[in-house]
């Protein structure tokens, strides 16, 4: 089931895009690849995948310290919901 990302994932994985995005963007800038829509698109897209590759790594990192977290009671009562409604969910 969908879970919320923790705080720190949220803080680290904001503050690694800011810097890829600012590190990838001076790299280009070396290569001599011209400003524009897809470098700036190329830019957005690393700086993305290495901000959530840290979150996970961050979320990763919280499970194996503390462990998993129990479930919430709404988390529980929306799977009573379903349970009983006779919905299948995918699992992950």
């Amino acid at each position: 089931m969908f879970t919320l990302p923790s705080i720190w994932n949220i803080i680290i994985s904001t503050i690694v895009f800011m810097v890829a995005a600012w590190w990838i963007r001076r790299w280009l800038e070396e290569q001599g690849l011209p400003k524009g829509r897809t470098r700036g698109l190329l830019v957005f897209v690393m700086a993305y995948v290495l901000a959530w590759a840290a979150g996970a790594l961050v979320d990763w990192a919280h499970d194996k310290i503390y462990g998993v977290a129990p479930p919430s009671e709404v988390q529980l009562k929306i799977d009573q919901i379903v349970k009983d409604s006779g919905l299948v969910l995918p699992e992950n």
